[in-house]
């Protein structure tokens, strides 16, 4: 099987890896598309220094064997994290955050950056007929978005920051706007600021370095160590920082700011698949483009600086 395996100290393009064998609760999918996050970046830099296997973890793929007979055939999306389903975060609904599970991609568990992948049968999502295969690969960051609303309540009468420019930004800054929520967004590349100007005002940093405007609720998905000392600077006293981004290393901050100023610092990460699906089925919210290369490529792929980059595998199963 061709597929990007991470060895522990970087990514290697292979074709002899083995197929893999779906376990006894478990569904064997044939992808079609995969997505780059920018914590799969994050990976080769060192973020999880204890993985080895294949990488990635935002896919659309082909169902061909099920532990439920029901899902074979069927063209899914999956979440990441497999708990072991029987602690105290499995059995009360918060399976992301169980002590032993297994994440996709980067702990314990092959991704989807290969031809095949096992998931857990109970983490498969189908993607709705009139839902092109394309769109639904941003089901899983678009969930990731949606567990902002998901976890503080943002008045839309209200303006939310977003530090940052990248996939997740644009995708959250989509969901603000939908509810209503002035945004500003905060980031580094012109090009990409362009693409958010129809749902936000956009801030180059100088920009943000001399505003006198400050905001309740910031969100940093900037996806750098850097994000968190901004919005620390320009969230306003007794506000809330929403933390999304995830990277290796340290991040140094004046943490007597936050606790002077008595700042909520709020950790958000992956988010519901189902109302992801219903707003892409109803296209409700904006896409950014995505550039898909061949396995192979993966170190152009990696390097891409578009919105988003991905892999197509088999993607002509619409």
């Amino acid at each position: 099987m061709k597929g990007i395996y991470f060895d522990g100290q970087g990514a290697i393009y292979r074709e002899d890896l083995p197929m893999p064998v779906p376990g006894q609760e478990e569904s064997l999918i044939r992808i079609l598309y995969a997505g780059i996050c920018n914590t799969d970046r994050e990976v080769l830099r060192g973020y999880r220094p204890d993985f080895k296997g294949v990488m990635g973890h935002e896919f659309v793929g082909i169902v061909e064997k099920s532990s439920e007979p029901f899902w074979t055939g069927r063209r899914v999306v999956g979440e990441l994290n497999a708990g072991c389903g029987h602690c105290i975060y499995c059995r009360t609904s918060r399976e992301k955050h169980c002590l032993e599970r297994k994440v996709i991609g980067m702990d314990g568990k092959d991704g989807c950056f290969g031809e095949y992948m096992t998931l857990s049968t109970h983490l498969l999502h189908e993607v709705p007929l009139g839902l092109d295969l394309r769109e639904a690969l941003l089901t899983e960051p678009l969930a990731a978005a949606l567990e902002i609303p998901a976890q503080v309540h943002i008045s839309p009468d209200r303006t939310v920051a977003i530090v940052g420019d990248g996939r997740l930004a644009f995708l959250t800054a989509s969901v603000l706007h939908l509810q209503g929520a002035e945004v500003v967004v905060i980031g580094k590349h012109p090009e990409k600021l362009e693409q958010f100007k129809s749902m936000a005002r956009t801030w180059m940093p100088e920009d943000a370095e001399h505003t006198k405007e400050t905001f309740e609720i910031i969100v940093e998905a900037s996806g750098a160590p850097s994000g968190l000392d901004l919005a620390s600077r320009l969230v306003r006293r007794q506000g809330m920082i929403v933390l999304k981004s995830t990277y290796a290393g340290t991040v140094n901050v004046d943490m007597s700011r936050l606790v002077v100023n008595e700042v909520t610092v709020k950790g958000s990460r992956c988010g519901p698949f189902e109302p992801a699906l219903r707003l892409l089925e109803k296209g409700l919210v904006k896409l950014p483009p995505v550039e898909f290369y061949e396995l192979k490529d993966w170190e152009d792929a990696f390097r891409s600086r578009a919105f988003k980059a991905g892999f197509l595998m088999g993607g002509n199963e619409d």
